[in-house]
Order: C-alpha cells, then sequence, then structure tokens
C-alpha cells in the first residue's frame, strides 16, 4: 500500500509540472504499465484531483482547475520559492495584491517547518523588490501567461499599444519578466513573423487555443535587450524619422531590437523613428547610426536650431581643446591621497 501511494504521489507530481502527458510518457517515468497508469488517475480523481484525459494516438492526461484546492506536493525548494515569491508579490503591482499574497503567505508558513521558515524569514530580509509604481496587473492575468509560457501553448488576446490602437495578437508566449514598474511578455508574434515584447497591463481577452508547440530558442542575452528597450520607451515630445543608407536586414543586424519601429525605406536604406524628451535625445538616437553610414533627418523647428548651437559649441570646444592639452601637459601629475 505504502508503494502504491508513493506512485501515485510520484504521478501527481508530474502532472503538475505539464500540462499534457500521454500514457506512454508516465509509463516511460513511473516503471510501470499504462494500465497501472489508468488505476493510479483513478485513484488522484478520488482524492478530488480533477484529470481530464483523451484518447487516441495524442491523447493523455492534463491535470485541470478544480471547485476545491487539493493538497499540493511541493520539496522544500519549491515551498521556500513561493513564500519568498509572495512576501516580493506583496510589494508588485497586482490588482489586490497585498491582501490576497500575504494572506496566502500566512497560510504557507503555518505549515511550513520551522527550519524552512526560518530560512525564508532570512531570505525575506535581504530580497528586496527592484522598483515600485508602475500600472496594477491581474495576477489572473498572469498565471495564465506563465502556464502558457511553461507549456509552449500558442494565445490570442486583445492588445492596446502606447498610441491607444487596439489589436488582436496570434502569439507563441515565451518568457514573463518585471523591469522598473510593469511586467512584460515576451513571445513570437505568429504575424509578424518576429519577436515581440508586450505590457501585461495592456493585454486582454486571452484565448487558449490549447496548441502546443516546442519552445523556440531565444537566449538571456536576448530577452534581456528586449525587456530593456521596452522598458527604456517612454512618451516622446520631440519625433523625428531619420532615413539612412543602409539596407533594413544590416539595419536589423546592428541595432537588434533597439531598432523597434524602423521599416525598409527601398532596398538600400532604412527608415528609423527617433525623439525623446528634448532634441538631445533625438540626437542621442542619430549617435548610434554606424560611422560611415549617410543619413538624413527631418527634425523639426525649433528642435532643429537648438540641435545646430549644440554641435556649433561642441565643434569650438573641440577646436580649443589643443591649447588645454599643452596645459594640462606642464602641469605635475596628482596623486590620488586616498590611495596613500
Amino acid at each position: 500500500m505504502a508503494e502504491t501511494t508513493a506512485r501515485a504521489l510520484k504521478l501527481l507530481s508530474l502532472l503538475q509540472t505539464h500540462r499534457h502527458w500521454t500514457s506512454t510518457e508516465l509509463s516511460d517515468r513511473l516503471g510501470i504499465t499504462e494500465r497501472t497508469v489508468r488505476r493510479d488517475i483513478d485513484r488522484l480523481r478520488e482524492l478530488g484531483y480533477r484529470i481530464d484525459s483523451s484518447p487516441g494516438i495524442a491523447g493523455g492526461y492534463r491535470l485541470e482547475a478544480g471547485s476545491a484546492l487539493p493538497p499540493l506536493l511541493l520539496d522544500d525548494e519549491e515551498a521556500v520559492a513561493i513564500a519568498i515569491g509572495l512576501r516580493l508579490a506583496a510589494t508588485q503591482r497586482l490588482v489586490d495584491g497585498t491582501h490576497t499574497t500575504l494572506s496566502a503567505l500566512a497560510k504557507l508558513e503555518q505549515v511550513l517547518p520551522p527550519a524552512l521558515r526560518r530560512r525564508v524569514s532570512a531570505l525575506a530580509e535581504v530580497v528586496q523588490p527592484t522598483s515600485v509604481g508602475g500600472t496594477a496587473v491581474s495576477p489572473d492575468v498572469l498565471g495564465e501567461l506563465a502556464l502558457a509560457c511553461r507549456d509552449g501553448e500558442r494565445l490570442r488576446f486583445d492588445y492596446v499599444n502606447q498610441a491607444g490602437d487596439p489589436s488582436r495578437r496570434r502569439v507563441e508566449p515565451h518568457t514573463l519578466a518585471p523591469s522598473q514598474r510593469n511586467w512584460y511578455l515576451i513571445c513570437w508574434d505568429l504575424d509578424r513573423d518576429d519577436w515581440r515584447t508586450f505590457r501585461v497591463d495592456r493585454i486582454d481577452g486571452i484565448h487558449h487555443t490549447r496548441v502546443m508547440v516546442p519552445a523556440r530558442e531565444l537566449d538571456e542575452h536576448t530577452v534581456s535587450e528586449m525587456v530593456l528597450a521596452a522598458s527604456s520607451w517612454s512618451p516622446l515630445q520631440v519625433e523625428a524619422d531619420v532615413v539612412m543608407e543602409l539596407p533594413f536586414d544590416e539595419f536589423r543586424e546592428h541595432f537588434g531590437y533597439w531598432g523597434q519601429g524602423a521599416s525598409p525605406e527601398g532596398s538600400a536604406h532604412t527608415r528609423w523613428p527617433i525623439g525623446g524628451a528634448d532634441f538631445r535625445e533625438a540626437l542621442y538616437g542619430m549617435l548610434y547610426i554606424p560611422e560611415g553610414v549617410e543619413f538624413t533627418t527631418d527634425l523639426a523647428e525649433p528642435h532643429r536650431a537648438a540641435l545646430r548651437e549644440l554641435l556649433a559649441r561642441v565643434v569650438r570646444a573641440l577646436d580649443a581643446a589643443p591649447a588645454s592639452r599643452r596645459e594640462a601637459a606642464e602641469r605635475p601629475p596628482r596623486t590620488d591621497r586616498r590611495t596613500g
């Protein structure tokens, strides 16, 4: 009986880690026959776990949400990770996040062994959230997106961009990431045939397609670049375009995800929107254009005149530099007194 119980618990642990398992996969993992798998599934159903089964070659089992929460199987590391996550979630921008997460945390810590409870408390004292503020997001939406990322399920959802334009997107979710004051979803956009980043608080109307696909490769560095580029965007007070003598493919290779919004201008040129809070930020974008690539910009007045004046000041400073360098060379080198 003990062996049967242990096997059923191991089966439950497998079901909790993935959306869908075939009978063959489960029998291979557990070292039992498919008939025994079916018996153990029936035992779990008697305990209150809703396990859906589908026939056929591609059929199998999946753990569904029930009307009540049956016992969860957590090892020590998982329990600590959840407790720490709940403490941090209480400070983040979740709808009704503080009340809900603190309530869940209290229930979890009640059943933690003393050693794990001390470990959670110690970690919580030194782990702090990186940001506050931002737009509140729904924990339900985050949960749905997290499951889709984990299981490789294609989704459809409604999205409203920064300009307020609505669209319906078809995507393959890859990663969820918090940055600055918001949450972001990194996914493969099936209609754009490219990677895209979406603000989670602007996602609504999620539709689960039940289509599972293999995960696409995307390294951690690229994910970080995409999130950083998305979180760095802010409303533009000054807007302009540059058209550079650079084919679109070469532009994308050079700029990566910092070149969002660019479009091909014929076969040999690329149009790229730039701008920012003032003309200096527009100039900052121009500085990233590769050396030797000619370009034009439609920056409007009075920002155009202000930029000319700034560049003239820079030229005057450069022309004055040789005399300054000679004077600096005649002075004895300074010593850093802090280093002794």
